[in-house]
């Protein structure tokens, strides 16, 4: 079975007032202690630091069956919020602060050079995304799945929409992380890579221009990783609810196992512009599962609760091959039902008129 792991990243915030605090080190050093921080294994397994010292990253260890992945999930989950709470810090899942922060970088060498090199948008980077990784058996195959699943990342980000506030107001999307990371130039949609050696060219041509640091900033929506024999998709939000991060990573899986199987039968990609791609992503960031998607099938507007079922759909064989069809089918009626963590938080808001209130009812056992 094809395995599949996840990292997700996280805010630290004071469990009082939900404002955001740079306490990443003291967490991590809490986590070190006990062998938990800064130790990944060298399946990417642990908690490690991220850009801003406000978030830290967990990862789970690579996993073939969806209940051995949602154990993972929430012990790491676990795992790091205590070690928050050993430094009277919280952790929270959330895809950006409902209350207006300053990030504090991490002090690194390499981060301080990305400040330099990209200013702005750096300061202001404080998002939490969920990144999904599942294996693959050749670089040739992994650039197969890319080609292919490209036409239905976008309905991801709906499904895992968890950002609708920013700087302390409501940005009018279910996912604004996915707004803020286009900042990068080298972040979202991409052009079929066609075979390895025009993925290794676009590769090459993108780090000769000397924009990007390395290729550590190929912040593709999906992309070939650079440290695993894996393909890391990289459009989620985190989830709030570690049922969507399961949800997420099964459907990610779905996608890979139909692609390679596409693949294999000699199928071409589905020839879509990255223009129309970019759309896609927008109306996917804005409406999240409440609105209206732009549908794979067609390129028209459909209701989420539509194009999200056709996913699963698309992918239901391969589902069916691990015995995710019947859980991941639960999961998703269970998500349209109670709506995204974007849902959540805005009921929350309208409830009680506060967002430290938002940010607190995101603690786990809130």
């Amino acid at each position: 079975m094809r395995s599949v792991g996840v990292e997700e990243e996280f805010l630290l915030v004071d469990p009082e007032s939900g404002t955001p605090v740079a306490m990443s080190e003291a967490v991590l050093a809490v986590a070190e202690r006990t062998g938990d921080g800064e130790v990944e294994d060298e399946q990417g397994a642990g908690l490690t630091k991220e850009l801003q010292r406000e978030q830290l990253e967990t990862g789970t260890r690579p996993c073939t069956e969806l209940d051995q992945l949602a154990a993972e999930l929430r012990a790491v989950r676990a795992t790091a919020v205590a070690a928050a709470g050993d430094t009277g810090t919280a952790l929270v899942p959330l895809g950006t602060s409902p209350l207006p922060v300053e990030p504090t970088l991490t002090p690194a060498r390499r981060y301080n050079e990305m400040a330099r090199r990209f200013g702005l948008t750096v300061n202001e980077q404080l998002t939490c995304g969920c990144h999904v990784h599942v294996a693959i058996d050749s670089a040739e195959q992994g650039v197969a799945v890319l080609d292919h699943i490209r036409p239905w990342l976008a309905p991801l980000i709906a499904l895992s929409a968890n950002s609708p506030f920013w700087q302390g107001e409501d940005s009018g999307y279910a996912s604004f992380r996915s707004q803020v990371w286009t900042r990068w130039p080298s972040a979202g949609v991409y052009e079929p890579f066609g075979s390895v050696q025009g993925y290794r060219d676009f590769v090459a041509t993108a780090l000769a221009t000397d924009t990007l640091l390395d290729e550590g900033m190929l912040y593709l929506d999906a992309r070939l990783s650079r440290t695993h024999p894996t393909v890391e998709v990289r459009v989620g939000d985190v989830c709030r609810d570690p049922d969507d991060a399961v949800l997420l990573a099964a459907l990610v899986r779905g996608l890979v196992e139909t692609a390679i199987a596409e693949w294999g039968a000699g199928t071409p990609p589905q020839a879509v512009r990255t223009e129309v791609l970019r759309l896609a992503t927008w109306r996917a960031g804005r409406d999240g599962v409440r609105g209206a998607l732009l549908d794979p099938r067609t390129w028209r507007p459909a209701p989420a609760g539509e194009v999200l079922p056709a996913l699963v759909d698309r992918v239901a064989p391969a589902l069916e091959a691990y015995g995710d069809l019947g859980p991941v089918r639960e999961l998703l009626r269970a998500t349209l039902e109670r709506g995204s963590g974007a849902d959540r938080q805005r009921a929350v808001f309208q409830r009680t008129g506060s967002l430290s209130k938002v940010v607190l009812d995101a603690l786990p056992g809130a």
